[in-house]
């Protein structure tokens, strides 16, 4: 079975975050993964008060943008963390939602270039290499860390085909991000294994989870989520892997109208039960199974929004 971690989208208020990590770290989850969203709340910052308040469990920083962030700074923070908590600290860069770099007048249609240059440039950092290197995007004169050099496993969040064969060839593992049919997943991870060329990259998922007396309870928690996550575009081919049919453009103009009425009715029992796992205990155990046939080595529960939810899906787990 893939391990099990929980993940933090920066919503929660620190009761409920500190409410998560304690469900997490005794639930036996394998790590914390905290979402990087502009606006919302620091993932570095969260990660120390967790690492803090637990013994065992890993935190992943997801997904620091080098768009946003110098590789840099991004590297010093993920090595002052496992510098103080060595071996359990993951590092995720990602190139970060358009419509939030947007709002900084920011274009991340091409990120590409920028991506490549940040791994070589946070990984030579993290072995502790003086880094001499000049790109398009980012540049560095002989200069390394003071920090400790302690082991931090370096993950790229992808989804087009170039991202993916990228993460194969240079991370340490991929992560996919949420609302993936588990068709989405396998293809996915045939680019990842085209750009791996044999190499073990480490696969991580994120995926919507719930856990209920009846199956339309659980994916009621998850109806709203789902729609403002699968009106985009992006998720087409996803949708279209699955099999599943959706209207995204209605679909779009009623989260637009906050129409959740209507935008939640569109996101039938058969639309979770293709793009998330929810319903009972056994249903959502299927579901992780399926997953992890896909070909995932980490299931990362995302949309439970308090330790009670959490409990019950780990134990479903």
């Amino acid at each position: 079975m893939s391990d099990i971690s929980i993940s933090s989208d920066g919503r929660d208020a620190p009761s409920a975050f500190h409410e998560k990590v304690a469900a997490a770290e005794s639930g036996g989850a394998l790590t914390f993964w905290i979402a990087n969203h502009l606006f919302l709340r620091d993932p570095v910052t969260l990660a120390a008060l967790m690492l803090s308040n637990t013994t065992r469990m890993g935190a992943a920083l997801m997904a620091v943008s080098p768009l946003t962030q110098h590789p840099v700074q991004i590297a010093m923070a993920a090595a002052t963390l496992a510098e103080s908590f060595p071996g359990r600290v993951t590092l995720c860069i990602g190139a970060g939602a358009p419509a939030d770099l947007k709002a900084l007048g920011l274009d991340g249609t091409k990120p590409l270039k920028a991506m490549r240059e940040a791994l070589q440039v946070i990984r030579a950092l993290l072995a502790g290499d003086t880094v001499r290197f000049q790109g398009e995007t980012v540049s560095v004169d002989s200069r390394r860390l003071i920090t400790d050099i302690t082991p931090i496993p370096l993950v790229l969040a992808a989804s087009g085909p170039q991202m993916l064969e990228l993460a194969g060839a240079e991370a340490d593992g991929v992560l996919i991000s949420a609302g993936s049919s588990v068709q989405f997943v396998e293809r996915t991870l045939d680019s990842v294994h085209r750009g791996a060329k044999g190499r073990k990259v480490r696969t991580h998922a994120l995926v919507y989870s719930a856990v209920d007396n009846t199956e339309k309870a659980a994916n009621d928690r998850l109806r709203r989520t789902l729609a403002i996550l699968l009106r985009g575009p992006h998720h087409k081919a996803n949708l279209d892997a699955a099999g599943s049919v959706l209207d995204q453009a209605a679909l779009n103009e009623a989260v637009l109208a906050e129409d959740w009425e209507r935008a939640q009715s569109m996101i039938t029992d058969d639309i979770v039960g293709r793009h998330a796992a929810s319903g009972s205990p056994d249903q959502v155990r299927r579901r992780f199974a399926a997953y992890h046939a896909a070909g995932l080595d980490e299931i990362i529960i995302a949309g439970a929004r308090d330790g009670d939810q959490i409990t019950k899906i780990l134990h479903s787990a």
